[in-house]
């Protein structure tokens, strides 16, 4: 992921799609509003599959040629993937689609409704919010709270903790043994793969901590998707507790996973 100042008109750009799709969504009646849901969701998407994807397809299909002693020139693009843009389209889509099944009210706002969906706490590592959650806070006026910015800066700091001093120390072992597995015996291997189990957990749950405790301190609470999934009775269990994207867009496929990531709470 990168930072490109020029990729903000992109995001700008989606943005104003999904504004007043939004809008319109809750005007119009019939089959224009799929259609207009349709179009916000192809803007937002198409966006994610050129920057995500598009690149990675071309490296598959010229190994796929080079095998066959085919001769070929494909037109990659040189393209970074823009910061926090899985989470600004799932972000994104989840408001249109409430918006389209009646949930919520279109947004009129539109710096809040920009803000809404590149709220800055949760754009790289989630969790991705329900407008029914966000809106209403960003609208709400915020006084000072000692109590709640303490509570807000020691969760930070936990996470800080988790993934600095535990995921990324952690995955010193990790990547050693990995790299060249072929000297390591059978209990390095174990616990190698005991490491990164931890790893994992304390990587992402430390993001996920970073940014409520930050959400926190600003007086914004962000929900939670997962409750200690490592203690899970079945591996479903976590998927039925999330309150994340899969849920939202998909709720006749929950389950389905349409993101890499996943949020813990480790409340």
């Amino acid at each position: 992921m990168a930072f490109v100042p020029v990729y903000i008109l992109i995001l700008g750009g989606t943005i104003i799609v999904d504004y007043f799709a939004g809008i319109y969504l809750g005007k119009a009646k019939g089959k224009s509003r799929k259609l207009i849901l349709i179009a916000s969701l192809v803007a937002n998407v198409g966006v994610l599959l050129v920057f995500k994807y598009y690149n990675f397809f071309l490296h598959n299909l010229s190994k796929v040629l080079a095998a066959a002693s085919i001769d070929h020139a494909l037109p990659f693009l040189s393209i970074l993937l823009p910061i926090g843009l899985s989470f600004h389209t799932f972000q994104a889509m989840s408001y249109t689609i409430e918006v389209y099944r009646g949930n919520q009210q279109p947004e009129k706002h539109f710096g809040i409704y920009a803000l809404y969906v590149m709220y800055y706490p949760q754009l790289v590592a989630g969790p991705i919010e329900r407008p029914q959650n966000l809106l209403p806070q960003l609208h709400a006026q915020q006084f000072y709270n000692f109590e709640r910015i303490k509570a807000g800066l020691m969760q930070m700091t936990w996470g800080f903790f988790k993934k600095i001093v535990i995921a990324d120390r952690l995955a010193q072992v990790v990547d050693y043994v990995y790299t060249d597995i072929a000297p390591q015996n059978g209990l390095t291997l174990v616990l190698a793969t005991l490491f990164y189990s931890f790893q994992i957990f304390c990587d992402f749950s430390g993001y996920s901590d970073i940014a409520i405790g930050a959400s926190k301190v600003m007086g914004i609470n962000l929900m939670t998707n997962f409750r200690n999934p490592y203690l899970s009775k079945s591996n479903l269990e976590p998927i039925k507790q999330a309150n994340s994207i899969k849920q939202q867009l998909v709720p006749y496929k929950r389950g389905h996973k349409l993101d890499n990531r996943i949020q813990f709470d480790t409340s």
